[in-house]
């Protein structure tokens, strides 16, 4: 996951290059007509938390707003819903069995380049926090609820970088993306799969 992040990553710069080109030039075709544009939308969220093992699942929506024809600012917010994990904790030679709940906030924004070539490709790489809820009952002689190395409460920065494509399906736009989400947890940087599905309208 890790690589697939750095290649994200390098095919992204990659990408700014021509779109930086094109800023460039005053002439550039559909320049102006683009640049007070953007899109709003709503989506279904997917996040594979690979520490502990969990799928999340969720809604979350977005706002971008067209700074170049090719490249569009973005702001998102979603929200996975609870779910319930057992873990096992011991202390000394008693071993305890609790259920542990976990919910997730994603907080990110950055910039979405459209790819040039085949219509609806893009690349992105946004940066923000992820907030987790962890409830249920606390072992004896924890503090806090957490799971793993996840302690309720946390507010971690994140890294998300990958691509996806936009298309119609009748008169309805959707935009399907997935990428490499990157958390720094207290004992470093933990890689995720995430993904999402939804609606867009642009205006």
């Amino acid at each position: 996951m890790k690589n697939l992040a750095m290649l994200s990553v390098a095919a992204f710069c990659l990408a700014l290059a021509p779109a930086a080109q094109a800023q460039a030039n005053p002439q550039d075709e559909g320049n102006q007509n683009n640049k007070n544009h953007g899109n709003i939308g709503a989506y279904f969220d997917y996040t594979r938390l690979q520490g502990q093992n969990l799928n999340m699942f969720g809604v979350g929506g977005r706002i971008g707003f067209n700074i170049q024809k090719r490249i569009v600012l973005e702001a998102e917010m979603a929200y996975d819903f609870e779910r319930t994990q057992t873990q096992t904790f011991t202390a000394g030679s008693i071993s305890s069995t609790v259920r542990t709940d976990v919910r997730v906030m994603h907080a990110l924004f950055g910039p979405k380049v459209r790819m040039p070539g085949p219509k609806g490709f893009f690349l992105f790489t946004k940066g923000g926090f992820v907030n987790f809820g962890v409830g249920g009952p606390v072992p004896a002689g924890a503090i806090n609820n957490q799971i793993g190395n996840i302690i309720n409460g946390d507010i971690n920065t994140a890294i998300y970088p990958g691509g996806g494509i936009e298309f119609k399906i009748g008169r309805i736009d959707f935009r399907a993306e997935a990428g490499d989400e990157l958390i720094w947890l207290r004992n470093g940087v933990q890689s995720n799969f995430r993904a999402t599905f939804g609606p867009q309208l642009r205006f």
